[in-house]
């Protein structure tokens, strides 16, 4: 059953070429906001696609088209698909969609008005634009992977959210409906060249300026938000879960200090105290559980919380109570954020095969011979 889409998006008309990654949660994200997205897949899929691909919750809430780029009537379906479009997003390496015939100039020509967002790590050009790379990679020529870790440790891997997801995706969202915005009152669309690498650089913003300023020290997790300060940190509980603490400021300070009952805490702002510091809110927390911990900050403003795992987020009582996680078409997942008091996004199709609505999604964007270009395998619908 198809759930009409709703949210601010509206209207909104976005072909995804899909790639992996960044470009697949961009054109989500796009959907869950409520646009039009037709994901044209290659047939088959790619690796990342192979495994159960109806639980790839990155794949949700639009129709995918398997579609052979490797036809000239490929080309010629997607650039078909362009002229009804108001945004085309795509993840290849620089210069492939041009090879494919499918680059910013064909479309512009079909579309003058379209916005064309491409996403890569390194960006169009510079030295490194047509080598491969990861996340891990683009954030650490970014500056963002060197100064997360812990003191005397090496840099730490904050999964692929600060790079691909934060630096990547966002900016392509961020760029693209800028440019609609442009694209809609002066007809002229444009190219987003949105480059993990100045996503992730563009995020430092805080950091760099408190380098820059003298308040930040190079030394990994010697800061007050690396790690470094024992009032910003995570301390284990006595069944092995974990407690965050983040009493940066001293009114929540002095409030954990009164749940956790410690006569003549170190002074904190004295750095040569920071070890035993550390000791004293390390033994504190190691002697009870994490639920008892929980329990007796409940309700305070001492900005301590459970580290909650992520296979029991869904379950905490303040997501359960805001609706954070949801369940649909069987799938546990974040409902669309963020939220919208007079345009609200819904859930809308599940992860889907590649190709399993191709000839339903290229009916709807207005294509005719599709029955032919399924049999010439052209466009391919999936078992």
């Amino acid at each position: 059953m198809t759930i009409p889409a709703s949210g601010p998006l509206h209207g909104v008309r976005v072909v995804e070429l899909v790639g992996i990654g960044p470009g697949p949660f961009a054109g989500m994200l796009l959907a869950d906001l409520g646009a039009d997205v037709i994901r044209i897949d290659r047939p088959g899929g790619n690796a990342m696609q192979a495994s159960q691909p109806d639980k790839d919750i990155l794949a949700r809430g639009r129709p995918s088209a398997a579609v052979n780029l490797k036809d000239s009537r490929g080309i010629d379906l997607v650039l078909d698909l362009v002229e009804n479009a108001d945004i085309l997003i795509e993840g290849f390496r620089p210069g492939v969609t041009e090879r494919l015939g499918i680059g910013p100039e064909a479309c512009h020509a079909r579309n003058p008005a379209l916005v064309y967002g491409r996403m890569t790590g390194w960006g169009q050009d510079g030295p490194l634009a047509h080598t491969a790379g990861h996340d891990i990679n683009y954030i650490a020529v970014a500056g963002a992977l060197d100064p997360i870790g812990r003191a005397g440790g090496p840099p730490q891997i904050p999964l692929n959210l600060v790079g691909d997801f934060a630096g990547g995706s966002m900016y392509l969202v961020t760029g693209v409906l800028a440019a609609l915005t442009h694209a809609r009152t002066s007809g002229e669309g444009q190219v987003v060249d949105a480059a993990i690498t100045d996503g992730a650089a563009h995020l430092l913003a805080m950091p760099l300026s408190m380098h820059q300023t003298g308040s930040w020290n190079p030394a990994r997790g010697t800061n007050l938000l690396d790690s470094g300060a024992p009032f910003y940190d995570v301390y284990e509980t006595s069944d092995g879960r974990w407690m965050s603490v983040g009493g940066l400021e001293p009114q929540f300070y002095s409030a954990m200090e009164l749940v956790l009952e410690i006569d003549d805490l170190p002074d904190r702002w004295d750095l040569a105290a920071w070890p035993a510091l550390r000791k004293v809110l390390a033994d504190t927390f190691a002697s009870k559980t994490q639920a008892e911990w929980t329990a007796l900050f409940d309700g305070t403003d001492a900005c301590v919380a459970p580290v909650v795992p992520l296979g029991e987020a869904a379950q905490h009582p303040h997501n359960l109570a805001r609706g954070t996680y949801v369940e649909h078409e069987g799938l546990v997942q974040a409902a669309p954020a963020p939220r919208f008091s007079h345009t609200p996004a819904t859930l809308t199709t599940p992860p889907a095969k590649p190709g399993a609505n191709t000839a339903e999604a290229l009916a709807a964007w207005g294509i005719t011979d599709i029955d032919q270009l399924i049999a010439d395998g052209v466009a391919v619908q999936a078992d």
